[in-house]
């Protein structure tokens, strides 16, 4: 935990003894409520030593204090994961005030259980609940598949294959998801506020803007296409980031950026009546320890709405004006 730009000897919460590490497990996301100032609550997604998914509840004793209790943990959410990768991880509260869950299709590959198309389960899912209105959470009355007999009502959108790192617009309300490729395309996946949920974002119907299985001839009616992608050749491991909305970079507001884990890219478009725009390359404009970022692992935003990178051997980078 930093306290202003020092970095604490202890950290802010510790539960490694209840989670599994190593590939794609561990701690995969943390989130603070949106009024933690005042009730001190934040949220973690976690696999567990059998490598399942936790979504649970900590607080801090007091919202000042620099360590949080780690034996205050109220589970939300548990997800039983059949194999070990593909477990997603992301957690974000929407401009709605309600907290997004992303989840993998349950790993192994090709999804051979079928869960990204299945709304019986919450796997290969963005979920969300309400976690104010009752324990362990609510429902918002809003979700597109409330009453739908067989659905559960806590999904949000489907066909997702591993959404690594989603975010909001914090001034449209956008959900914007970075979504994992099989084989062949990296996804950028857009769930515009004014849809109000509901999209089958196609996997494992389609991976990216191709058709998956079957191979050829897939009917793609209903189904959201990614606002941009990318193959091979560029990377293999999508990174999602985040759109800007700080005032180092004005000139660039409303701008997307994500990144690739494999190559270490770092991109950006603009969102333009629902396809990408304005494309550039910003894996140059950091700053840092002064070397270029191996695997961009996730985004960052501060108060004043400026973006960071954390590279997964534990540096922070800050994305920088260009020229």
């Amino acid at each position: 935990m930093l306290r202003g730009e020092t970095l604490l000897p202890a950290p802010f919460l510790d539960i490694s003894g209840r989670i599994a590490s190593g590939g794609e497990r561990g701690l995969l996301g943390l989130v603070f409520h949106p009024q933690f100032g005042s009730n001190g609550r934040f949220f973690v997604n976690y696999t567990d030593r059998s490598g399942d998914t936790h979504i649970s509840e900590f607080r801090a004793a007091a919202p000042s204090d620099d360590v949080a209790d780690a034996t205050s943990e109220r589970e939300l959410m548990f997800v039983r994961q059949p194999f070990a990768n593909h477990n997603g991880g992301g957690l974000a509260f929407g401009n709605d005030g309600y907290l997004y869950i992303a989840l993998g299709d349950g790993g192994s590959g090709g999804d051979p259980q079928g869960n990204a198309q299945n709304l019986g389960t919450r796997l290969g899912k963005m979920l969300r609940i309400d976690v104010n209105a009752a324990q362990p959470f609510a429902l918002p009355p809003d979700n597109p598949f409330e009453g739908r007999g067989g659905a559960l009502p806590e999904i949000w959108a489907y066909g997702l294959r591993n959404p690594w790192r989603f975010s909001f617009d914090r001034s449209t309300g956008d959900l914007y998801i970075g979504d994992v490729g099989q084989r062949a395309l990296e996804e950028i996946d857009v769930g515009l506020a004014a849809r109000r949920g509901g999209e089958n974002y196609g996997w494992n119907t389609m991976e990216g803007t191709r058709c998956f299985s079957p191979s050829t001839g897939c009917n793609m009616s209903g189904l959201t296409q990614p606002v941009t992608e990318y193959g091979r050749s560029e990377g293999f491991s999508v990174t999602g980031g985040i759109v800007y909305r700080g005032c180092r970079m004005p000139g660039y507001a409303g701008h997307y950026f994500y990144a690739d884990y494999g190559s270490g890219i770092i991109r950006s478009f603009r969102l333009d009546d629902g396809r990408a725009s304005e494309a550039r390359d910003w894996t140059a404009a950091l700053s840092g320890p002064g070397r270029t970022i191996g695997n961009p692992s996730s985004f960052g935003v501060d108060g004043d709405g400026e973006i960071y990178i954390v590279d997964y051997d534990g540096e922070v980078y800050r994305l920088d004006p260009i020229g």
